[in-house]
């Protein structure tokens, strides 16, 4: 009888430790992002939408049935409503009880390049974060060689900022395993999403991601790219371990990977347009601190300028890309929108 009662005391023992083992590791206070998964179960198609009047000034009152959306020609009907949070609480329309969370995805390189304007690059993206709403869900990716998740979409505003402050910089540059890295966590989650991605462009260390795959798998997701890229060229080609002979007195500057630098500048800056332009987001450009912080702050007002309009496409198995088409019925008005999406199957 002793004996029974001494199994299941220890059984009960190894019951509560295992518990607390359990419960331990479920409160960690950064969880990254492939711990945080909201599973699509279903095709809706979130579109975000900026509408601007003829002086170029946003228009913040527009309700639902201002809006048209087109695929392919035929008009979708729009089930999921959304204004600019920068509307008047008031007036600002929702879809009832339908609200989906914005979740906004910040990418930050921090390889060598970046070493002299590292310190901007922190203070813009803190100035970025804390002009978001309370409510939005933040992810923050910092980047050289390796790619890393360094605050969670649960963490709060000064876990994410004093996550930024202790940024460092690393040798190497993996742009497209950074994109490849987002587009996948993102692809899982539902709701309205945006991704900055502050970075010169030039990749020197990817291993998984490559340019034309990262430009697919952004058009397959439903979120809107920023690319804002910073000016390091002037930065590199004042060192001179950069620098190669090309013979006779001739000297070309190179990347670590002995690629021309003028031509990987090149390469880098049609990248993160195609990004912008493939997502109907908007590409920044900054040659100096005072623009780089300028940058952000246009980013920051077009992501919360926008509407957000969602449906459910009425040709499910058409493969392929699709086009979109928004028009405002208000007379002098324009709106800016991803022109194509490409429609992923829903997860079970």
């Amino acid at each position: 009888m002793a004996f029974r009662v001494c199994l299941q005391s220890l059984i009960l023992l190894s019951l509560a430790v295992a518990a607390r083992t359990v419960n331990a590791q479920t409160s960690q206070p950064s969880p990254s992002p492939e711990d945080e998964v909201i599973r699509v179960t279903t095709n809706l198609v979130t579109v975000p939408v900026a509408v601007k009047d003829r002086k170029g000034k946003t228009l913040f009152d527009l309700r639902q049935q201002d809006f048209h959306l087109y695929e392919d020609g035929t008009e979708q009907s729009i089930v999921y409503f959304d204004g600019p949070q920068r509307a008047n609480e008031g007036a600002r329309q929702i879809s009832p009880g339908r609200q989906r969370p914005l979740t906004v995805a910040v990418l930050l390189d921090v390889s060598d390049s970046t070493e002299l304007k590292l310190q901007a690059i922190k203070d813009s993206a803190i100035a970025f974060v804390e002009k978001l709403a309370p409510e939005d869900r933040v992810v923050l990716m910092a980047f050289d060689k390796n790619v890393r998740t360094i605050a969670g979409p649960d963490d709060n505003r000064e876990t994410t900022r004093s996550a930024i402050q202790k940024l460092r910089t690393g040798q190497g540059t993996s742009v497209y395993d950074a994109v490849d890295s987002i587009t996948t966590w993102l692809g899982k989650i539902s709701g309205r999403k945006v991704i900055v991605l502050l970075t010169d462009g030039v990749d020197t260390a990817s291993q998984k991601g490559t340019y034309l795959g990262t430009i697919a798998a952004a058009e397959h997701l439903d979120a809107t790219l920023y690319p804002i890229q910073f000016n390091t060229y002037a930065d590199f080609a004042d060192s001179p371990s950069r620098e190669a002979a090309l013979g006779g007195m001739a000297t070309a500057h190179m990347t670590r990977n002995g690629e021309l630098a003028s031509e990987a500048y090149k390469r880098a800056t049609r990248y993160l347009r195609e990004l912008a332009e493939k997502t109907g987001g908007q590409f920044e450009y900054s040659d100096s601190v005072k623009n780089l912080a300028r940058s952000f702050e246009h980013v920051a007002e077009r992501v919360r300028d926008e509407y957000t309009l969602g449906f459910y496409p009425r040709d499910q198995s058409k493969k392929g890309r699709r086009q979109l088409t928004v028009r405002v019925e208000v007379p002098g008005t324009s709106a800016k929108t991803r022109k194509t999406y490409i429609l992923k199957p829903s997860s079970k």
